[in-house]
């Protein structure tokens, strides 16, 4: 009997751990800093079991207490498609955040410990997580008033190390005010910029952040994304609750499915390709976040039938084409390629491929009765 409890307990545990995030504690000696410091790191679900997949960083200072809000915000909207699944850094930092994020009073760059710290990250911390897991070349930084001034000095090298950057109620040295709206029209590369501060913030960060936006809303580019939130009734302590994960859904928008709003505003109003759009969206997740995806079923659903309800016969038959190479196994490709012999002119075509996927799997709303129902019908109607 105590084997069996035995058993059972621990088949429970084991199976509460499956599909689940996995969380890492390490020391890690830094020749930079001439100590160790930790690290908690947070490995996507899947991580394990999808060897060929690679997965965006975001590096979490103040991670004493903003690691948890970060890593369970990205494994939710990771596991919903939301997000690309990512690799979560913490720093923890206690109480060296205040010198970690030094800076001179002359310049206002980084120095002494700060400059040190500077350097960790870049030098030591970054190329170790490339080294040691599966990365994608896409980096974001969190930070909270002090550490979220700090983010902000990465954009001065030359690659900035981050693409994104995520300011939680900064505490900004002086100048940068100045040098932010100066220095980011200068970066050819793609940026991600993310403000927050709350209506009961620290007054001055408040003010602070006021100017911030009103210097960094103007530089809104093709190669930069800029978004602010000013949380009503949010003190500098609740904000990060609330910015977080609006930060992420902002950053992230263009990887998301596509949504009912997507499909009404854009797809159904559209007077260009349909199927090109489609491609488009991809190649920009590939070329953002350095991730190349399968296109999810929901995606290929929704521009077919728009192509449907736009009548781009030519979108229906491309995408449906591609849908065929993605997923072989399924109805989607014959399905939507039948319905373009269909509105095409070519019935005996559409029947004869409505039938030859009777032994496919079924998606959504396509089954083996509605492809089989709808060649019959054809066969009736044109007496085959």
């Amino acid at each position: 009997m105590k084997k069996f409890l035995l058993f059972s307990v621990c088949l429970l545990m084991s199976l509460a751990t499956i599909g689940q995030s996995k969380i890492i504690y390490e020391e890690f000696s830094s020749n930079k800093l001439g100590e160790t410091r930790q690290l908690k790191i947070q490995l996507p679900r899947d991580y394990e079991a999808n060897t060929d997949k690679v997965y965006p960083i975001v590096v979490v200072l103040d991670a004493n207490y903003l690691f948890e809000p970060v890593a369970g915000n990205a494994d939710y909207f990771g596991y919903w498609e939301d997000m690309p699944e990512s690799i979560i850094v913490g720093i923890m930092q206690g109480d060296s955040r205040y010198e970690d994020c030094d800076y001179d009073d002359t310049n206002f760059l980084p120095a002494e410990k700060g400059a040190d710290f500077f350097e960790f990250i870049g030098l030591e911390l970054i190329p170790y997580i490339d080294a040691t897991f599966r990365t994608a070349q896409f980096i974001i930084a969190v930070g909270h008033d002090f550490t979220a001034n700090f983010i902000n000095f990465y954009l001065f090298k030359d690659p900035p190390l981050f693409n994104g950057y995520i300011s939680l109620s900064p505490d900004p040295a002086p100048l940068m005010d100045e040098r932010l709206p100066q220095r980011i029209p200068e970066i050819k590369t793609k940026l991600f910029y993310y403000l927050a501060t709350g209506t009961d913030d620290i007054k001055d960060l408040m003010e602070n952040a006021e100017r911030m936006n009103a210097s960094l809303k103007p530089l809104e580019s093709d190669t930069f994304s800029y978004f602010y939130d000013n949380f009503d009734g949010a003190t500098h302590y609740s904000l990060v609750a609330r910015a977080i994960p609006s930060a992420m859904e902002k950053i992230f928008s263009v990887y998301r499915p596509i949504s009912k709003q997507e499909y009404t505003d854009v797809l159904l109003k559209m007077d260009t390709s349909i199927y090109q759009y489609l491609i488009d969206k991809y190649k920009t997740i590939e070329d953002l976040f350095g991730i190349t995806n399968v296109i999810r079923v929901n995606d290929f659903i929704a521009v077919c039938k728009a192509s449907e309800k736009q009548k781009q016969w030519e979108s229906l038959r491309d995408i449906a084409t591609l849908a065929k190479k993605q997923y072989p196994d399924t109805v989607l490709g014959d399905y939507y390629l039948a319905r373009y012999y269909e509105e095409t002119g070519d019935p005996k075509k559409a029947m004869r491929t409505f039938q030859g996927a009777f032994d496919k799997e079924e998606v959504d709303f396509i089954t083996v009765d509605l492809m089989l129902d709808k060649a019959d019908k054809i066969k009736t109607d044109f007496g085959y």
